[in-house]
This record gives structure tokens, C-alpha cells and sequence, in this order.
């Protein structure tokens, strides 16, 4: 189970607008900024980031068909503004991981408990 349409309707319309003035500056947050695949408009797309070694891991809550995954896939990368800095990154790859290895702790548990196994991995330019 990855959250439901309702709940990301509400995200859109409530929380993103809440959090979006702030989410590019605090840990773990960050703002995806990305390309339509059709209109060719600007989006960004507040979201949970995490650090890796050479790049960016975003859990997909939405799932893997969320048009800002599909967004990213297509163009073969974006821009995440995160702690106030902006990266370019590249090479967007999905990864299905049942464990959650590779994220903290107390977020592997939430994840595991709304179903999210797939993720999508950024790398820095």
C-alpha cells in the first residue's frame, strides 16, 4: 500500500503550499525542481531527500507512476534544492527495495508501515 490519491490531492493543494517556503533549508527536505514531459512547465515538487554517497534517495510514496517520477525519468535528471544549496542531478534510476536498507532508521519503519518499496536514486553532478 503506497498512500492513496485522497491523501496525495491533500498534499497537493494543503501541504505542499505550507511547506514549500521553508522545505529547500531543512535536513531531510528537499524541493525537486523538474521539467513536464509534455508542457515542458517548470514544477517543484517539495519532497523527504536523503543523502548517499554520490547523489540523492527519494522513497516514493506515491509510487513509481507519480508524474513528477515520470518527469524526471524522461528529461535523465532535475535539480534538488536542499540545506540551501541547489544540485544538479543526473542519471535518475528506480530501485525496488523490500528492506528500506539504505534509509534512516525511524523513516524505514514509516515507510514500512504505509508499503513503500520503491525509490529513486539521483546522482550529483
Amino acid at each position: 500500500m503506497v498512500l492513496s490519491e485522497r491523501v496525495a490531492r491533500f498534499n497537493r493543494v494543503v501541504t505542499n503550499r505550507v511547506t514549500k517556503p521553508f522545505v529547500g533549508v531543512l535536513p531531510g527536505f528537499g524541493l525537486l525542481v523538474h521539467h513536464g514531459r509534455r508542457s515542458g512547465r517548470e514544477f517543484r515538487t517539495p519532497l523527504n531527500v536523503f543523502r548517499t554517497d554520490d547523489g540523492f534517495l527519494v522513497a516514493l510514496t506515491y509510487g513509481p507512476d507519480a508524474d513528477w517520477v515520470r518527469n524526471v525519468l524522461a528529461a535523465g535528471g532535475a535539480e534538488v534544492i536542499t540545506r540551501g544549496r541547489k544540485y544538479r542531478v543526473r542519471e535518475p534510476e528506480l530501485v525496488h527495495d523490500e528492506t528500506r536498507g539504505p534509509m534512516p532508521p525511524g523513516v524505514r519503519q514509516f515507510l514500512g508501515l504505509v508499503g513503500v518499496t520503491d525509490f529513486l536514486m539521483l546522482k550529483r553532478e
